[in-house]
């Protein structure tokens, strides 16, 4: 079994893949005074059970790398995956210098389209792969080195966001997109290869402005659209799909084995389009499993 875990951080972004296997993956940071001793405790005890860990990077903007030099000085950083950039910014915070300090270090891989890596998603003799493929960016296409020259002149890094796919053998397929804005990802469609999904962790934490075109959602049909926690008035929740809402769960963890999603959240909370399994992990509440 393997575990995909969404934390509940406000207006931010942080997840982790405990792999069932020898890996660890962490997708974007965003630590508060609130919240940080909590969640660094959790990855360092996760991280410390596993061999392999990288964390992955969408893009630079401060609610997917808030707190991210604390996670360096408590976790750890060995492996920083990221999209090749020479983002700037006017007000440049503590945890945005530690970025570009990785970004720029030997630590870094840059991912794009397709890219390979051991053991990432290519396997060896000694392990397999961990299942994640890179479905964006494409470093060739016009619109995307708009948005990266946009970036370097200290504008919104939002569209340099990274496609991050996760699947598991027999089992559950999920996708995070980053802070994708509704208008840019309507100008690459025909140029990023969408596979149907179980989890689609919907981008710019669900905002309207991150709303995912309708034909890219029939593409990927995904089973449950997580929206994320920006405030309700800028939300977009996509009445047309099953649903979890972050700012009503809070932490969500998918406990995925195959042929099936058990879902448990940190907050009581009900959906009527799982069935109901018995399930238990630790002290969340059961939601429901998804058989896929």
């Amino acid at each position: 079994m393997s575990t995909i875990k969404s934390f509940s951080v406000g207006d931010g972004d942080m997840f982790y893949i405990n792999h069932g296997s020898d890996n660890f993956t962490m997708i974007d940071c965003c630590l508060s005074d609130e919240n940080s001793d909590e969640i660094l405790g959790e990855l360092k005890l996760l991280r410390g059970q596993k061999t392999i860990a990288r964390f992955i990077s969408t893009h630079p903007d401060d609610d997917h790398l808030r707190g991210i030099e604390s996670l360096v000085a408590e976790v750890g950083i060995e492996n920083f995956y990221v999209v090749k950039n020479v983002t700037t910014k006017e007000d440049e915070t503590d945890s945005f210098k530690k970025y570009c300090e990785l970004r720029d270090s030997d630590k870094a891989f840059h991912i794009t389209k397709g890219c390979k890596r051991k053991w990432m998603n290519d396997d060896d003799d000694v392990r397999k792969s961990s299942g994640i493929q890179i479905l964006w960016p494409d470093p060739n296409n016009q619109h995307f080195k708009a948005a990266l020259k946009d970036a370097e002149n200290g504008e919104s890094p939002n569209n340099i966001s990274a496609v991050i796919q996760y699947s598991l053998d027999a089992g559950a397929n999920a996708l995070w997109m980053g802070d994708l804005e509704s208008e840019f990802m309507e100008l690459i469609e025909k140029d990023i290869q969408l596979p149907e999904v179980t989890l689609l962790f919907a981008p710019h934490h669900g905002r309207d402005s991150g709303r995912i075109p309708v034909s890219m959602l029939e593409k990927m049909a995904p089973k449950i659209i997580i929206v994320g926690e920006a405030p309700s008035k800028h939300l977009h929740y996509y009445p047309d799909y099953n649903t979890i809402t972050q700012n009503t769960a809070g932490d969500i963890i998918f406990a995925c084995e195959s042929g099936k999603v058990h879902v448990f959240t940190s907050n009581e909370y009900e959906v009527d389009f799982l069935e109901d399994e018995s399930m238990t992990f630790g002290n969340y509440h059961y939601v429901g499993t998804l058989n896929l």
